[in-house]
């Protein structure tokens, strides 16, 4: 049975505009302070007969004769046969100003058949950026969260045995790209793009540089970046600390997000939806299996066999025709609710007000 949630946001009716602030590092990017993202192929090892079978993934068996080939172990010709191994996936973040000798997490994912990484423990494998470099090198233990356990006719799984986590499990040995301060003007990005907010965010850094510095610092670039002029005497780090404790209320355009999996509805404060009359019914289909079973006559030739016998019962009800004029966001939960609906119906409700035209928001289904 499916369980679903109706998620609103209202906070605009709930608590002061004062309170809707939020600080300036919270909703930008610092332009050049990015992380980067790091790949590599490795083995885990140790692992208590679930790994993968050889068989069916040759990758593995490649893999494991390479590694002992660079330790002097010659197997090849050797058909190995140990299900203590699994090929593995592993992927990192490279922090912004990652330094050599720093460490950092590393997540680790099967690439065959293996049923657990429990207990194993990941070979020093290289990890890489897109550019093919070697930012460092991961090993060691795999911590996961799942587990799976298997009889002779039962079998139970919890979580993902397959994929786990090293804590500070790499090491860097290449300085991450780029350096701070240098190159370009410094910018800041907008998280979620917008005009207003960028005009925000520049009038309240321009009112704290002028009492600050004696001057504004700041002009909007576009709808997603702001360009900042920093005097020479004062440090870049100590101005981006500074700033990005501004507090700013960010504007955000009327947006309907749907997740029809969950059956969820997240609706921004800004939607608007003209004066519409809907009429929505719930049809009910239900389909019974009964499977009878025929018995032959003793001494005869017949078969038992198994006759399926089914039902469908078809319901309907609602059908109403009710009108919606949702002038705000409470208006139009007020109206929707009045009408005693569902999520589900809810959800087909607002994507037929948004072909109407009515629904003057965007509509998002995930």
């Amino acid at each position: 049975m499916k369980h679903f949630f109706f998620v609103l946001i209202a906070a605009v009716f709930l608590v002061p505009a004062a309170l809707a602030e939020t600080r300036i590092k919270d909703i930008v990017d610092f332009k050049g302070t990015r992380s980067n993202q790091l790949v590599g192929y490795g083995l885990v090892v140790g692992l208590s007969g679930t790994g993968d079978t050889l068989k069916s993934a040759p990758f593995t068996q490649q893999s494991i004769q390479s590694m002992l080939d660079r330790m002097g172990i010659n197997i090849r010709g050797n058909q190995a046969r140990t299900r203590n191994v699994a090929a593995v996936m592993v992927t990192a973040d490279l922090p912004a100003f990652s330094q050599r000798g720093s460490r950092i997490d590393v997540s680790v994912a099967s690439l065959g058949d293996a049923k657990s990484l429990y207990g194993g423990t990941l070979v020093l494998t290289a990890l890489s950026g897109a550019d093919e470099v070697v930012y460092g090198a991961a090993q060691g233990p795999v911590i996961i969260s799942g587990y799976s356990a298997t009889g002779a006719a039962q079998s139970v799984t919890q979580g993902v045995p397959t994929s786990g986590r090293i804590a500070n499990g790499a090491v860097i040995e290449r300085d991450a790209p780029g350096a701070f301060g240098e190159g370009a003007p410094p910018e800041l990005l907008l998280r979620n793009p917008d005009f207003r907010t960028a005009v925000r965010i520049v009038d309240a850094i321009n009112t704290y540089a002028t009492s600050r510095f004696g001057q504004p610092i700041a002009n909007e670039k576009d709808f997603r970046s702001i360009r900042l002029r920093i005097p020479r005497t004062v440090p870049l780090a100590r101005v981006f600390a500074e700033i990005g404790d501004l507090s700013v209320e960010p504007d955000q355009i009327a947006r309907v997000v749907i997740d029809e999996r969950t059956g969820t509805i997240v609706i921004g404060r800004d939607v608007r939806v003209s004066t519409v009359a809907v009429a929505h019914g719930n049809i009910n289909v239900q389909v019974t299996e009964t499977p009878q079973v025929s018995q032959p006559l003793p001494f005869s030739e017949g078969e038992t066999v198994v006759v399926p016998d089914t039902q469908i019962q078809v319901t309907e009800s609602g059908g109403s025709v009710s009108t919606v004029k949702g002038a705000s966001l409470q208006e139009l939960v007020t109206a929707l609710n009045r009408m005693g609906l569902k999520p589900q119906g809810i959800i087909a409700i607002l994507q037929t007000i948004k072909s109407a035209g009515a629904l003057q928001a965007e509509l998002v289904v995930q």
